[in-house]
């Protein structure tokens, strides 16, 4: 029995809340001038005070040591396993932008980046040009034909965009252009079993195309593709759990992460008084909402420390409008760490509050990395997240006789 199959048969009505909220890339390393994360620099008294009423610990949202991109991360927080259910960033880009891929599609997840004249990147956001100015560019490669390929491109946000491949026997068993690092030259796109041949020379001669057409449009002067991917199919949220679930996401990507798993998907604004208010705003009319907040990936990404601390504080700042509403179970955490001294996702654990009226506190009375790691929910795997949110908001009916 798998542990869907278990939890399908476990599962209970009930009239019960859930809400999981996720600060992208949440974990961080110390500050080498102070000895303090980001989490634990910033002033927290709300998530503080949750954590001293609530249980806490540290979740892996793959396995201990390795680094997780945002699909797997959240895909582990709404208990699918990662490794199981490992889908592209392409189609999660594609979904989020409410897209219809076709049977055959291949989808990338694409950025706008910057390359010296010799052809190194030295930029792989192009300065995160606007979305407007990305839109403009997406129109330049829109409806290039390789191979009687057409490539369908659209914009994402910032510096994002997509490109989905749509035409006969293509295959995503290809490797990235994108080196994921800069004072290099971008990637040849391979192909890692012989039918992607095909999709690896057209996504090669597509990349190439783009290079000339973008050759005076610095800083987006070329393209770097990633997470070429088709469509799959997940069993959704309700099936599983029983929860008719919503999500909140400023971000395409992550509107089509949850949009894959069967979440109704809520419009909202940029700012996080904005999502927060649209949670209260629906609150009567769903059992489970993920609600995302991206800036603290952004920062950590960008390198800037006090920015993401920044982030974590507002999070704090605007956190009585969900606390105000008297959840049953809420839980706090990241789909993964992403340090602003590396730059970069990492491997490292990432904090779990968990607060609920059905909670064993724990002794824990500040939300950081190293409190959490002495909480009662000790060190596990972030899959364990939703039987434990389950758990707590009594929708789960005993194992056994």
């Amino acid at each position: 029995m798998t542990n869907f199959e278990l939890i399908q048969k476990l599962a209970q009505p009930a009239s019960s809340k859930i809400i999981l909220l996720v600060l992208d890339g949440l974990g961080g390393l110390p500050n080498p001038d102070t000895g303090r994360t980001e989490l634990e620099t910033a002033t927290t008294p709300n998530l503080d005070h949750l954590a001293t009423e609530g249980i806490c610990g540290l979740a892996d949202p793959v396995r201990r040591g390795i680094t997780p991109g945002s699909g797997p991360g959240h895909l582990a927080l709404f208990g699918y396993d990662p490794i199981r259910f490992n889908i592209g960033r392409g189609v999660l880009e594609t979904i989020g932008i409410d897209f219809n891929l076709e049977s055959g599609d291949i989808a990338a997840r694409g950025n706008f980046s910057t390359i010296n004249k010799d052809g190194l990147v030295i930029d792989r956001r192009a300065g995160r040009i606007s979305t407007e100015q990305c839109a403009k560019l997406c129109q330049m490669l829109d409806g290039m034909t390789v191979a009687n390929v057409r490539a369908l491109v659209r914009p994402v946000k910032d510096h994002r965009f997509v490109v989905v491949f749509r035409g006969e026997g293509l295959d995503a068993a290809v490797t990235d252009s994108d080196p994921q690092q800069i004072r290099v030259l971008p990637k040849t796109i391979t192909a890692l079993k012989p039918e992607a041949a095909r999709m690896a020379d057209i996504g090669n001669q597509f990349v190439a195309q783009a290079k000339k057409a973008l050759a005076d449009q610095h800083p987006a002067n070329m393209i770097l593709l990633r997470g070429f991917s088709r469509s799959p199919q997940f069993p959704t949220i309700e099936e599983i759990y029983r929860l008719r679930s919503a999500a909140i996401a400023v971000y395409p990507m992550y509107r089509g992460l949850a949009r894959l798993v069967g979440m109704e998907i809520l419009d909202t604004g940029a700012s996080i008084e904005d999502e927060f208010n649209i949670l209260k705003q629906n609150y009567a009319s769903y059992d489970f909402f993920f609600i995302h907040i991206k800036g603290t990936d952004s920062a950590g990404e960008d390198g800037n420390f006090d920015r993401k601390v920044s982030v974590i504080e507002e999070v704090d700042k605007a956190l009585s409008c969900l606390t105000d509403i008297n959840p049953d179970v809420l839980v706090i955490t990241g789909d993964h760490s992403t340090p602003a001294r590396l730059k970069a996702h990492s491997w490292h654990a990432v904090p779990v509050l968990l607060h609920s009226k059905w909670c064993r506190p724990d002794g824990v009375t500040e939300f950081s990395e190293l409190a959490c790691i002495g909480g009662g929910l000790g060190r596990f795997l972030a899959t364990e997240i939703m039987p434990l949110a389950m758990a707590h908001a009594l929708r789960l009916t005993k194992f056994g006789a």
